[in-house]
């Protein structure tokens, strides 16, 4: 597959023998060191020159390295991005950027990205056939793809179209939405269940919020991590980065990981709590915070007598106590806290009684102004909704939700929606979108409530299982974009075992990845910071901030806008071929806003459309115009700064108003009442049956509250005697960046890490026990498949586990991600390999946290 790659199209003009040689300071090539490590040549236009020595132009994008997406200034030199760093008008991350960002300069210019559009020659898929990719024109490459659409509307099966996306921009909606449902499909299949709903599960079914929360850590007193790796991973990296000093001077932190990250490293208290169990440490907390009074009575309420009844084993009546911004305390209490004591705890979470009772002991006193910070590790379990609920029920316990110091929801950041495509939709449109989406969500095993809706989230990972059962119906052309299923799903094989079978896949991609290799046609991608003009809308620091990525640098290579140009271009041909709705659509219901305009290609459709959608952070015509934030001067302004900044948020400005069933912060409630009862009323089955048919183990009234529910792992533990978790790189471009070697040179700045290494961590305890040396290559097997890694020991995982980094083991990708590019050899492991294809089924999301997956390990 690899030589393929190096392919140039007969009209570009410039080779990669001439770039790289032009270039001649970019130095990616591969030098073999006296370690026998490659090394990367300084990255400026004289070997002694510093980026910052050089004129230039400093330019403002996006980073969207992870869903920060921190705005940043590039500095361009003679067309060439030499530098990243902070954009100084961001009011989220002070101008600061973290390691990520630096590593895009060498996605940029990686010789292995994807340089014109190609097509597959072997009919036969499978990762030891060789596509016989060779290159051809863009307008071959989308006359197939439109050749293949085209065959199912002739058929009136557009349903069976599916568009499968993975990282995205806010211009989205347009390949996501409008291009489906215009041509007759309901199939638009995002990556986001893989990524965090269980998380929002927790937020949204006690105070109405899905979505990620903020959190006020200038003020804070206590910052409480549940898997949260704040100055390396999870989110807000740079303005956790730049204020964490301040934090660890002012607050206590405190943090529940099983392994020692870079967090908890810095921490006051480290938890390494049994991976899966982290519900049993929260409502223990929940236990304590309540036994020893220090609830907060100004949000939660109090006993009407004054007296405290909540004593451990003992129910209490629900009219003795008077709530406030909250519903169902005392009814929390009586069915699931009462006996749930730090001691019981201990013996399921494997934290000490007496750690359990400090910490939450400690967290309430620091009260209001405390964070118990949510993040995937804690959630994203087989039976982690619930397990969210109960973190996230300990902000409002204490009254720190929506506080000063605590966590906060988000600050409008606005924007315009799509033009509605409904009158491009012909009949056949209308009818065949309104199909069942393919994924199976809303059926009775995977209700992804989404908000509340039965069916309204998306369950990601089980797509591969619906195109191999043809279950609700088979798929027969598929359009990828920024999306390598193949390698970021657990139990992978399914994924490649999907691509195999199914009949057409169009891949738009930077780089040649995983999933690329079952491609039929392969469109390359514009990079996104440098490359694509686009907006992102995120919050940092009580700010949110709508900000742009911008076409910085012209394009080596013969690349298109995923979101908007490879859509229109693809209408056209679609348009040739008979099929003109979409075409109509873009040209006639999008407008530029300064001239009115209609766009003629597909450059100015791009440009059109991302004015029109971010048309209230900058014309001062617009209704919303510095409603929300800054006054910007106009499109112009918004280009040279980069980014709006909205007004800071507003302490307490949901309480006596969450969008739950009750109006206020529900420990039992009404909001999951409803949805699971819907959901059950739907499948004519009761709530319990449901809650069977998604593998939790409560019944009855425990449904409705955060509540304790053991782990739930595959693998028997005499054969698999030990727990696998993984974690994530400050280095990871949300797993694109193995094929930098900034990456690999630099990976031990993940803490027990080995630079150009993957290594298993095992704590030297069970090494000793299974007779394994520090240093060997060992076997990992699960019940689901295996992988061959370097052993490291190391006493920072916890015993009884193994933990390893998630974001090596590609055996495409690239000649620095893969050990041996051509021969498809993997450079360590993917953990997906023997990850199960589990799931936290209410919320839809891929179960790939909470040590779902025992292991054996074994010398290879």
């Amino acid at each position: 597959m690899a030589s393929d790659f190096d392919q140039q199209a007969p009209e570009l003009s410039v080779s990669r023998r001439a770039f790289l040689k032009g270039a001649g300071g970019l130095g990616f090539g591969l030098v073999a060191s006296g370690a026998g490590s490659p090394i990367l040549s300084f990255f400026a236009r004289e070997a002694n020159a510093q980026p910052g020595d050089i004129a230039g132009q400093w330019l403002a994008s996006t980073c969207q390295g992870c869903t920060s997406w921190c705005p940043v200034q590039v500095q361009v030199v003679d067309g060439r991005a030499v530098k990243i760093r902070g954009n100084p008008h961001s009011k989220a991350n002070h101008g600061n950027i973290c390691p990520r960002p630096h590593l895009a300069l060498q996605q940029l210019y990686d010789p292995d990205r994807i340089k014109v559009p190609m097509k597959r020659t072997n009919p036969r898929k499978g990762r030891d056939e060789d596509p016989g990719f060779v290159p051809i024109s863009w307008d071959e490459a989308l006359g197939i793809i439109a050749d293949k659409m085209m065959e199912l509307r002739a058929n009136e099966e557009t349903h069976k179209f599916v568009l499968f996306r993975g990282r995205y921009s806010y211009l989205r909606d347009v390949i996501y939405s409008a291009m489906p449902k215009v041509f007759g499909s309901p199939n638009g299949i995002s990556h986001s269940a893989i990524c965090a709903e269980a998380e929002k599960f927790g937020a949204f079914f006690t105070e109405g919020y899905w979505d990620y929360r903020d959190y006020d850590l200038e003020h804070t007193r206590y910052v409480l991590c549940w898997g949260a790796d704040p100055v390396s991973s999870n989110r807000q990296v740079p303005h956790a980065m730049n204020i964490w000093g301040q934090v660890g001077d002012q607050a206590t932190i405190s943090v529940v990981d099983p392994r020692l990250s870079a967090t908890a490293a810095k921490a006051h208290e480290w938890l390494p709590v049994i991976p899966g169990e982290d519900a049993a440490l929260a409502v223990a907390m929940a236990h304590v915070i309540l036994t020893a009074g220090l609830w907060s009575r100004e949000f939660v309420g109090d006993f009407v007598d004054g007296e405290n009844l909540f004593q451990a084993g003992a129910e209490v009546p629900e009219e003795s106590f008077g709530e406030v911004h909250t519903y169902g305390l005392v009814r929390w209490w009586n069915i699931e806290l009462k006996d749930r004591t730090p001691e019981w705890a201990a013996e399921r979470c494997g934290i000490p009684a007496e750690q359990i009772r400090r910490v939450a002991i400690g967290f309430g006193r620091a009260a209001p102004a405390a964070i118990s910070w949510v993040s995937p590790g804690a959630s994203m379990q087989a039976r982690g909704g619930y397990a969210a609920m109960a973190a996230h029920a300990l902000n409002g316990l204490v009254g720190s939700t929506d506080s000063m110091g605590g966590v906060v929801q988000k600050t409008k950041v606005p924007a315009e929606k799509p033009p509605s495509y409904e009158d491009y939709q012909d009949e056949l449109a209308k009818k065949l979108s309104k199909k069942p989406k393919m994924d199976q969500r809303g059926t009775l095993t995977f209700p992804a409530l989404n908000k509340g809706k039965s069916g309204g989230g998306v369950v990601t990972n089980n797509a591969a299982d619906a195109i191999l059962d043809e279950d609700p119906y088979e798929i027969k052309v598929a359009i990828a974009y920024w999306a390598n299923f193949a390698f970021s799903c657990s139990d992978s094989d399914r994924w490649e075992r999907a691509l195999t079978k199914l009949p057409f896949l169009a891949h738009i991609t930077v780089n040649a990845s995983e999933t690329t290799h079952y491609a039929d046609v392969v469109l390359p991608a514009a990079q996104q910071l440098f490359e694509k003009w686009s907006f992102l809308k995120s919050k940092q620091n009580l700010h949110g901030y709508a900000s742009l990525t911008q076409r910085l640098v012209e394009p080596i290579w013969d690349v298109r806008q995923d979101e908007t140009e490879v859509p229109w271009l693809l209408a056209e041909k679609l348009a040739e071929r008979g099929f003109d709705n979409m075409q109509r659509y873009f040209k006639e219901a999008y407008a530029d806003p300064e001239t009115g305009a209609h766009p003629t290609n597909s450059e100015e459709f791009t440009l059109t459309a991302l004015k029109m959608f971010t048309r209230p952070c900058w014309d001062s015509g617009h209704k919303d115009y510095g409603k929300y934030g800054d006054r910007l001067a106009g499109w112009q302004d918004f280009v040279d700064k980069g980014v709006w900044n909205s007004k800071r948020y507003e302490y307490r400005s949901h309480w006596g108003k969450f969008k739950t069933v009750t109006g206020k912060f529900e420990f039992y409630s009404e909001t999951l009442k409803e949805a699971l009862g819907k959901h059950a009323e739907k499948h004519s089955v009761t709530i319990d049956e449901v809650l069977a048919a998604t593998n939790y183990t409560a019944s009855g009234e425990a449904a409705f509250v955060p509540h304790f529910e053991p782990a739930r792992r595959w693998g028997d533990e005499k054969e698999f005697p030990l727990v696998f978790f993984e974690h994530r790189s400050r280095l990871n471009r949300e797993g694109r960046s193995a094929n930098c070697t900034w990456y690999q040179a630099h990976k031990n700045a993940d803490p027990g890490d080995e630079n150009w290494d993957d290594v298993l961590k095992m704590n030297p305890v069970d090494a000793t026990r299974l007779g394994l040396n520090d240093r060997e290559m060992v076997r990992v097997v699960s019940q689901t498949g295996e992988m061959t890694v370097r052993l490291k020991l190391w006493e920072g995982v916890r015993p009884g586990t193994v933990a390893k980094c998630y974001g090596q083991g590609h055996w495409a990708y690239g000649r620095v991600a893969a050990l041996d590019f051509k021969r498809r050899m993997p450079r360590g492991g993917n953990n997906n390999v023997i990850l199960p294809a589990e799931y936290e089924r209410l919320s839809g999301s891929t179960a790939r946290h909470g040590g779902c997956a025992r292991v054996k390990v074994v010398r290879a």
